[in-house]
């Protein structure tokens, strides 16, 4: 196990002026689990190519431990790669995929098969050992590859949206399975996620990118109630943030703009910065609690709302939930 640090790593593509990863500065402790999550063309993808060595280092470095690794070919970086399409080879049977790389290490047969199969209840795959991938669903498959992973035991995990390809309901559970093992092995992981639910769940810590840059790194916690900028606070949270100019609700500065979390929009009460009236734009039912929309707000409420689209609502706001941020720069004037 190792930590990982970007110093000022930089990437160019040819024919681009603009650097997909830009002076990124990170530092991921030993053990610790990174998830890199933003909106697409962010350079979250290319930061983990670069670590893996599948892209260049155009200026900057890339140090695993104590070794600057920016040169070094993939094979030297001592990191093991899940893809978001499993990788696995068809024609090989569960047992042999998951060992292949020991295999490609001449790791004697006694030994392999004996990591093999101590990975494998790791991993409650050990009934499936004989089966094909073919024959298995997209949860076994990713497992399977995390196997394969798991058994070089590298310095450091590179996950590439992995979960990508499962519905819904299964995302939810191998997201927890990933975590909890990842715990338990201890290894340094670099997890990428265009899904910020995926990235608040799971991550120690949480790197948020944006057009190459590095916007803010922290807790789950640190980045929803601490956003140092109006990409972060509307991108994490889930809806997030809304904004709205803070002369239009009468607090001051009058040119600054006001971030509001769902729960501290609300239908109105005493005590409440307001009341507001507003039009309702919409409404998301999702059982023990509703979403509704009204004047660029997201209010929370509690249950089945009785507002329907087209009403006139009475609103307020939580005082002590409301972040300023600067109207020109979006940074934020709060923290």
């Amino acid at each position: 196990m190792a930590e990982v640090r970007y110093v000022q790593a930089t990437r160019t593509y040819p024919g681009n002026d603009e650097p997909a990863v830009d002076a990124l500065d990170l530092e991921i402790a030993d053990g610790e689990l990174m998830v890199l999550v933003g909106p697409s063309g962010s350079g979250k993808t290319t930061a983990l190519r670069m670590l893996a060595g599948l892209e260049e280092v155009d200026a900057g470095a890339i140090h695993i431990g104590e070794r600057d690794v920016s040169d070094d070919p993939p094979k030297r970086r001592d990191v093991a790669m899940v893809f978001q399409n499993y990788a696995l080879y068809p024609y090989l049977t569960v047992a042999a995929n998951i060992g292949f790389p020991l295999r490609m290490a001449r790791v004697p047969k006694a030994d392999r098969e004996e990591r093999v199969r101590k990975v494998a209840e790791q991993l409650e795959l050990t009934p499936l050992l004989e089966r094909k991938p073919g024959q298995l669903s997209g949860g076994q498959r990713q497992r399977v590859a995390m196997g394969r992973a798991i058994i070089r035991q590298p310095q450091v995990f590179l996950m590439d949206e992995p979960l990508s390809n499962l519905d819904a309901k299964l995302r939810v559970q191998t997201r927890g399975e990933i975590k909890k093992l990842q715990q338990e092995v201890g290894t340094t992981t670099v997890y990428v996620t265009h899904d910020q639910v995926e990235a608040m769940t799971m991550g120690d810590r949480i790197a948020v990118m944006n057009e190459g840059r590095l916007e803010q790194v922290g807790t789950p916690a640190e980045l929803y109630e601490q956003p140092v900028n109006t990409f972060v606070a509307g991108f994490i949270g889930s809806p997030g943030m809304s904004f709205v100019p803070a002369q239009r609700l009468g607090l001051e500065p009058a040119d600054a703009v006001i971030g509001v979390r769902p729960e501290f929009a609300r239908l109105w009460q005493d005590g409440m910065v307001g009341p507001f009236e507003g039009e309702v734009e919409y409404v998301e039912a999702l059982g023990r609690e509703t979403f509704v929309g009204v004047d660029g707000l997201v209010l929370q409420v509690e249950g089945r709302a009785a507002a329907q689209v087209g009403d006139t609502v009475r609103y307020g706001l939580v005082r002590d939930g409301l972040r300023r941020f600067d109207s020109q720069t979006g940074a934020a004037l709060d923290r």
